[in-house]
């Protein structure tokens, strides 16, 4: 592997999630890990799903880190904060070196508009930043969204495994790879057995995640007249190409996806924003 030109004799991966440390796609994930190096899990100590790159404000937050028992795995560490705290700590040396930085297994695809605020792709884009590779892990969720059905329910089925051994493939494969800089890679994975999958895809960030929410309406609080309950309204499940994330990985395909930095665009040329701030200047 070399995210920068260099090489390692043995890869020390860093292992984390946005669901928490006793997450069972975390555990699974980071037994797959195993076979390509050393292996340290630092993970949030509780649910941080939708925090994005967010690591809190750390003035206020007074973070805590807890060693944790985690089978098959000596150094795993539960963080009071955030997936992308986690990662930052860890590349500032808080718990050894670090080479490789591998985020999941999420339960729910992070595909679309949703790359932009996951906590699973936000721990890896926080590694790519301290100029440590990534690769962020994702699997479709059977059925959510039904009627009645809670979280622990649309999560029984989850075959944990098969997006394990997807990942270890990849990772195989980009450790074996010649990169100049870091890169960030987002997989997501079918919930499928890895037989039953079409195969894979280099895909394009989509526009939309598998389903959207369409309208959010406030509900008065039957206990408080100040205070409104929040409803979200979904809309039904979008079909979209497999050139894109959210239709190759609903088409039953794994989709990877290469992430770019942010970078400014050209900006436009005689815009009024100029004049605005050539007439203040």
């Amino acid at each position: 592997m070399s995210p920068a030109g260099g090489t390692f004799d043995t890869v020390r991966i860093l292992v984390t999630n946005d669901d928490g440390i006793s997450s069972e796609g975390l555990y699974v994930l980071a037994s797959a890990m195993t076979a390509h190096g050393d292996v340290a899990v630092v993970a949030p100590d509780s649910e941080y799903s939708g925090a994005g790159a967010a690591i809190g404000p750390l003035h206020l937050m007074d973070p805590e880190v807890h060693k944790v028992r985690f089978e098959g795995i000596e150094d795993a560490w539960a963080v009071s904060g955030a997936p992308a705290l986690c990662v930052m700590f860890a590349r500032l040396g808080a718990f050894g070196p670090v080479d490789l930085v591998v985020s999941g297994i999420n339960p729910g695809a992070n595909v679309g508009r949703s790359v932009y605020h996951s906590g699973t792709v936000g721990a890896v884009l926080t590694g790519r930043n301290g100029s440590i590779p990534g690769l962020a892990v994702s699997q479709t969720v059977d059925g959510f969204g039904v009627e009645g059905q809670g979280w622990e329910e649309a999560i029984a089925d989850q075959k944990w495994h098969s997006a394990a051994e997807v990942a270890s493939a990849v990772v195989g494969g980009l450790l074996a790879d010649d990169h100049d800089t870091a890169w960030a890679v987002n997989l997501n994975v079918p919930n499928l057995e890895v037989t039953d999958m079409k195969g894979w895809r280099y895909t394009e960030i989509g526009t939309l995640p598998p389903r959207s929410i369409t309208s959010v309406n406030l509900e008065p609080h039957p206990d408080n007249a100040d205070a409104f309950r929040v409803a979200m309204n979904w809309g039904d499940a979008v079909d979209m190409p497999v050139e894109v994330d959210t239709g190759a990985v609903m088409g039953g395909y794994v989709s990877v996806s290469f992430l770019s930095r942010i970078t400014a665009q050209p900006p436009v040329p005689e815009s009024k924003l100029a004049a605005g701030l050539d007439g203040l200047f």
